[in-house]
């Protein structure tokens, strides 16, 4: 019992939580203004840096969650929700931190249509994490509780969006695109955007099953 009472009962985990959705917002932005600023080498080179930064602070966030998690004796949702939930909201930092290295990697010429749509849908997308993460303090209000599902629905259907994009994006590319080596590296970007929504989707999947436990 003594063991008990020394450790925290909880941790700051909803703030923690607000914060890396806020970092996730931060890199999805700068990746935006990436894509919109191509053409320009110093503003390309700003934005991606901007990525690289809100990924870095998103993963000391997941470090001090994790870390804290390690720490806390009694935490105001299951242990296991927690874990997933912020490695999970560390998966789509991490990924469009890899669709803005990949860029630069793979020296893509040009933006195309279909990446300026799919890093719009992703931003939408990551804004709507950031709105269903600030309600999970506070699901035990079923108003808030039925918000939070209403908007992990809104993620799932960005999500579909984005992947009906990316299949229009895959074929075009596929019909139009002569330069096979352009083609590779078109294809790669076109899925490693897709993805950042399916991570979007995960978070809310790990999300509906915290309100559906908790509520």
């Amino acid at each position: 019992m003594l063991f008990g009472k020394l450790l925290p009962r909880e941790g700051n985990f909803f703030e923690l939580f607000n914060v890396h959705a806020n970092h996730i917002v931060a890199a999805a932005q700068a990746f935006e203004l990436l894509v919109a600023n191509y053409g320009d080498e110093n503003q390309r080179e700003s934005a991606a840096k901007s990525v690289d930064d809100a990924e870095h602070a998103a993963d000391r966030v997941t470090h001090e969650v994790n870390r804290l998690l390690h720490q806390t004796f009694i935490t105001p949702i299951d242990r296991e929700q927690i874990h997933s939930l912020i490695n999970t909201m560390d998966d789509v930092a991490d990924l469009i931190q890899d669709a803005a290295e990949t860029l630069s990697l793979y020296d893509v010429r040009a933006m195309t249509e279909d990446i300026k749509s799919l890093s719009n849908l992703n931003l939408k997308c990551c804004e709507r994490v950031r709105s269903v993460v600030s309600m999970i303090g506070k699901i035990s209000d079923p108003r808030t509780a039925e918000a939070a599902l209403k908007t992990c629905e809104e993620i799932d259907k960005i999500e579909s969006d984005a992947d009906r994009v990316m299949r229009k994006a895959m074929s075009r590319l596929f019909r139009e695109e002569k330069d096979v080596r352009e083609l590779i590296k078109l294809k790669a970007i076109y899925e490693l955007l897709e993805s950042v929504t399916d991570s979007c989707e995960d978070v809310a999947n790990v999300i509906e099953g915290i309100v559906l436990e908790n509520a």
